[in-house]
């Protein structure tokens, strides 16, 4: 591992002279930043990968959809489809992407759900289609400079923190750890839910070289398992770990303590599941007919598409339900975001 990342220095180095280019171009004004006369959070980070962008997305929807005329904007990464769209029923993840398409699923009657590549260009379209909005939640746009969100919030995870990685494509940073600095607080996402003082003290003190800003750790606590299918009322004594998402450690780690697992199908992140993967299940369901299938949130979003009805129907399928909860000072992020959503407003 360490000779590879030898091999690949010098492309990291080019990787950064092209991405410090770019950088100081938007911090010079020489490439333009639109500023919107709404809040605009931006919820991102630095490296490839999961770091907990979606359940961190939810949470926001949670605080702010009671009082406030909520929207997202994501990429949309994995679609189908290009340009700016508005969920709408006949949506699924291939429409959509599987992220945007969860937000619909758990919270389309209470917050718009769009996605578009250009967010400077989508969010004059949300305002036009839906001029009650009144706050927008940017999924991972930390890099996605032509918009300057009201509070930019930076997501490291517990595992692999920025400020101990690479720069691609010897390691993961889609940028140089310096550029942290243009967050407004981080979170440590993924923790262990007994996280000592002390390594709180220390995590805070890596990313405090980079970002003197606010640091709140947070972790994962999963529910308990949910039927795909009405009919399916308890599962099985067995469990098939099924999961499609960027690390699948954590929630394989969870399956294991808590079920007993006989198989794990692990695919890479945003994979679109079809039929041949559907087969595949039903074979392993008459393999081994005391089992039944377990999945992520991410993935019920897609493996939940009308078009795989009337074979997870036939299937024992479950997934797990996530959420985000905060180590400590929960509260007071909290806060962080609602005075900064009453200053932009």
């Amino acid at each position: 591992m360490i000779f590879q990342r030898i091999l690949l220095y010098p492309f990291a180095v080019l990787y950064h002279l092209v991405t410090s280019v770019r950088n100081a171009l938007y911090d010079q004004g020489r490439k333009a930043s639109t500023k919107f006369n709404l809040p605009v959070i931006s919820i991102g980070n630095l490296t490839v990968g999961g770091t907990g962008k979606t359940p961190m997305i939810e949470y926001l929807i949670r605080l702010l959809c009671n009082e406030h005329e909520v929207a997202t904007l994501s990429r949309g990464y994995g679609r189908r489809t290009t340009g700016f769209h508005i969920a709408d029923p006949s949506d699924n993840a291939k429409t959509v992407g599987d992220e945007p398409f969860q937000f619909y699923v758990k919270y389309g009657d209470r917050v718009t759900v769009t996605v578009g590549e250009e967010r400077a260009i989508a969010i004059p379209h949300i305002l036009h289609s839906f001029p009650k909005t009144e706050i927008i939640l940017l999924d991972d746009a930390y890099q996605h400079r032509s918009v300057q969100p009201s509070l930019n919030i930076l997501l490291t995870e517990y595992y692999r923190p920025f400020y101990d990685d690479l720069l691609l494509p010897a390691g993961r940073l889609r940028e140089s750890k310096e550029n942290a600095c243009r967050a407004d607080l981080v979170l440590v996402t993924k923790c262990p839910e007994e996280l000592s003082d002390e390594e709180m003290i220390e995590i805070e003190k890596g990313i405090r070289k980079y970002a003197e800003k606010p640091v709140f750790f947070t972790h994962i606590r999963y529910g308990s398992p949910v039927a795909y299918s009405r009919q399916e009322k308890t599962m099985k004594e067995k469990v098939i770990v099924v999961s499609g998402i960027s690390d699948p450690k954590p929630f394989i780690h969870y399956a294991r303590r808590n079920f007993n697992v006989i198989k794990e199908l692990t695919y890479k992140d945003h994979h679109a599941f079809n039929i041949a993967d559907l087969e595949k299940f039903r074979g392993y369901q008459r393999q081994y007919p005391d089992a039944s299938l377990l999945t992520t949130e991410k993935d019920k979003a897609k493996l939940g598409s009308p078009e795989f009805a009337r074979y997870t129907a036939q299937l024992s399928l479950f997934y797990i339900p996530i959420e985000v909860f905060f180590n400590r000072n929960g509260r007071d992020f909290d806060e962080i975001v609602l005075n900064s959503i009453k200053r932009a407003g």
